[in-house]
């Protein structure tokens, strides 16, 4: 097991390498001075909207995490580090795991892992974390799909002759047939799930087998509550709506005359294409390639499209680098803490 790990991170390495390349490339292509000019056009005042956006779309996606999972079950079992209430721990957790995701060379899935160690340092418990994870992950892959089927309708309705529709309507078919695989393991795992987790775990972990029944409990605990997954999905589906505002005022402030249904569809079909190399580090070269591919469709310079994702690259920067600080912070507290207790 340790060899696969490696193989993934050189494998998360590569493509990163390789899509650092993409961004390169097209930056040179389309000119660095057109590119240039582009990002710098964008005004102090309108940064900080994209950045003080981003936190109200954490407190969204974090009531996206919190209602899913019934509320007892939010419950501190140790002492935390740092007193965060309770209830903003979810948001915390969705914080890390998206300032992982995008700061740091790894793929989704370790922002994911990342996101519920968090909320385990804070006392949460670990199959709750788990479990609430990995079923948010779920419900927000479902509202991804439908954010990406309304920006298909959009696409089609804007510019019926565009050649990108068949490819989108291919990829939202396969990712609806992944997405219910997914759910399908998760439901299933008794058979799967206990294998592979004793598999992976057993030379780790002397109750491993234990852990992952704990684990498959909790899952079809989450599962059992319908509406809470159904308000779940609804708030993820505002929530990838919500996403298209802050494009919108990026290409507003680059002086692009674009529609917010417009800015919409680009952000829809940039998430389909995100989710499809979800293994690509922080979606480099891949999120360049489809701002610039897509605006051209909606009449948008290349260089200026590219500009407003270095533009989206910059608020992650921005956003992420303190919470990941925060988060090593709280890290390193537990440690000592828990050394003193051996001591």
């Amino acid at each position: 097991m340790r060899a696969e790990a490696r193989d993934m991170k050189h494998l998360s390495y590569i493509l990163a390498l390789v899509g650092v390349s993409i961004v390169v490339v097209l930056v040179a292509w389309f000119g660095v001075g057109n590119v240039a000019s582009a990002v710098g056009r964008i005004g102090i005042g309108e940064f900080a909207l994209i950045v003080g956006w981003q936190f109200a779309m954490f407190g969204v996606l974090g009531l996206a995490l919190y209602a899913i999972v019934p509320v007892p079950r939010w419950r501190r079992t140790t002492l935390p580090p740092l007193p965060f209430p309770l209830p903003l721990l979810p948001v915390w957790g969705r914080m890390v795991r998206d300032a992982a995701a995008n700061c740091l060379p790894f793929s989704q899935v370790g922002g994911f892992i990342f996101g519920a160690r968090a909320m385990t340092l804070h006392g949460v418990e670990w199959h709750t974390a788990t479990a609430a994870t990995i079923v948010d992950v779920t419900a927000e892959f479902l509202a991804q799909i439908a954010f990406a089927c309304i920006g298909l309708l959009i696409l089609v309705l804007r510019a019926p002759g565009s050649n990108i529709a068949g490819p989108v309507e291919i990829g939202i078919g396969l990712a609806v047939v992944a997405c219910g695989l997914f759910v399908w393991l998760q439901r299933g795992i008794g058979t799967v799930f206990v294998k592979l987790g004793g598999h992976i775990a057993g030379n780790r972990f002397e109750d491993a087998k234990e852990r992952v029944e704990i684990l498959r409990a909790e899952l079809g605990l989450v599962y059992g509550h319908t509406g809470r997954l159904v308000l779940g999905f609804a708030i993820h589906l505002l929530g990838w709506m919500a996403t298209a505002i802050a494009g919108w005022i990026g290409f507003r402030a680059l002086d692009v005359p674009l529609t917010f249904l417009d800015a919409l569809a680009i952000e829809a079909l940039l998430s389909a294409a995100a989710a499809v190399a979800f293994l690509v580090p922080v979606n480099a070269g891949v999120q360049e390639a489809g701002y610039a591919g897509l605006g051209v469709i909606f009449g948008v310079p290349p260089d200026v499209s590219i500009g407003v994702s270095l533009i989206r690259r910059g608020r992650d920067i921005v956003v992420g680098v303190p919470i990941l600080l925060l988060w090593q912070f709280v890290e390193m507290r537990h440690m000592r803490r828990a050394a003193a207790k051996r001591e």
